[in-house]
């Protein structure tokens, strides 16, 4: 297992800078989720730290040992691509024993890896089959199983699961964070599905035109995001934002937006006439008994068994609510809202920084 710290690091490919001074730890036998939209740069930083990829300027260190000139077979890492990259004319056997091989490694020591390797993914049964024989979750499996033979200090994945299809990424997650759980191997994992990142992390570093935009543990990036940004990034359905105007009448703080008073708790950086967007989960908007609230207009029923989902238009603006369990709502009808003024998200109208 390793420590790995990124101090300050820049990539640029020519004139386009894309990580812009990136400066973070991963502590020893860490999950840490890179997670962020196409294009912003954990793909890169994942690469540079498995040296596929040169550091423009900045350090990275494994253990305090600078690898920044390192060949990438000397950093004692794994790294499990989203393609697979298995051999085709060779066995499964072959495939995990490769690496091993070129290495000179003692045949028993070889064999001993790859069956101890293959009980903990249950490829036991498939070791003498080629790649084209199996389904794409088991060559996932060999790919993976390829990485522990190595006995690593650090996993690195690159979106593994991108290639599944989605009943299968479901139990391929399950699979990769019981192998963590069970070897304890330092693990860098990028993906750009928040879903991916909240079920599997320690921790979340949530990335965005190369910079950082915040890093935490799953619930802290969904109760407290930091920004806009992470606010409607993290979760599923999306957080629910809407643009309006802070209002103090007689002491009870409320954010107009559209005509309509949402309340808000009292939050020591809000000002009177404050420019704000106002966010909310969407499982934190409620349906109102009495008829009393904020009217809205329901223009789709999404049942999904234990939950349902409304899509409700608010003024000029679309919003989500789920619901757990079901409803008698249709298409068409008026019904109206609550929010408990804790739940909500106010964040400043210019800055877009969390007001707390």
């Amino acid at each position: 297992m390793a420590q790995i710290s990124f101090l300050d690091i820049k990539k640029s490919f020519g004139p386009v800078d894309v990580i812009h001074g990136i400066s973070f730890d991963i502590q020893d036998g860490e999950f840490v989720v890179l997670v962020g939209p196409s294009g912003c740069g954990k793909s890169t930083l994942l690469r540079m730290l498995a040296g596929l990829e040169e550091i423009t300027t900045g350090e990275i260190r494994i253990d305090d040992r600078v690898v920044n000139e390192l060949e990438s077979k000397d950093r004692d890492i794994a790294m499990v691509f989203q393609s697979y990259a298995l051999y085709p004319h060779m066995t499964v056997y072959d495939n995990m024993a490769f690496s091993l091989k070129l290495r000179k490694a003692d045949v028993a020591l070889i064999r001993e890896r790859v069956l101890n390797a293959a009980k903990i993914l249950s490829l036991d049964s498939l070791l003498e089959r080629h790649p084209r024989e199996l389904s794409g979750g088991q060559r996932q499996r060999v790919a993976m199983g390829r990485a522990i033979v190595r006995d690593p200090k650090v996993f690195l994945f690159d979106e593994p699961l991108s290639n599944l299809d989605a009943k299968l990424r479901v139990a391929m997650r399950a699979e990769i964070k019981a192998l963590h759980q069970r070897l304890k191997t330092t693990t860098v994992y990028v993906t750009h599905d928040q879903i991916e990142a909240m079920t599997m992390a320690d921790r979340i570093v949530v990335m965005h035109d190369g910079i950082i935009e915040q890093i935490g543990t799953p619930l802290e990036l969904f109760d407290h995001p930091r920004n806009l940004f992470v606010a409607q990034f993290i979760g599923s359905p999306a957080m629910n934002v809407l643009p309006g105007v802070v209002v103090n009448e007689q002491g009870q703080w409320g954010v107009v937006a559209d005509g309509q008073r949402w309340p808000v708790p009292e939050l020591a950086g809000l000002k009177d006439g404050q420019s704000v967007h106002y966010g909310f989960r969407p499982t934190d908007l409620k349906l109102s008994s009495d008829g009393q609230g904020i009217a809205a207009q329901v223009t789709l029923v999404e049942p999904t068994g234990s939950e349902t989902e409304l899509m409700l238009q608010c003024g000029e603006h679309s919003l989500v609510q789920v619901i757990h369990g079901r409803t008698q709502a249709k298409r068409g009808d008026v019904v109206h809202l609550r929010m408990d003024p804790q739940r909500a998200h106010v964040f400043d109208g210019a800055s877009e920084q969390r007001i707390a």
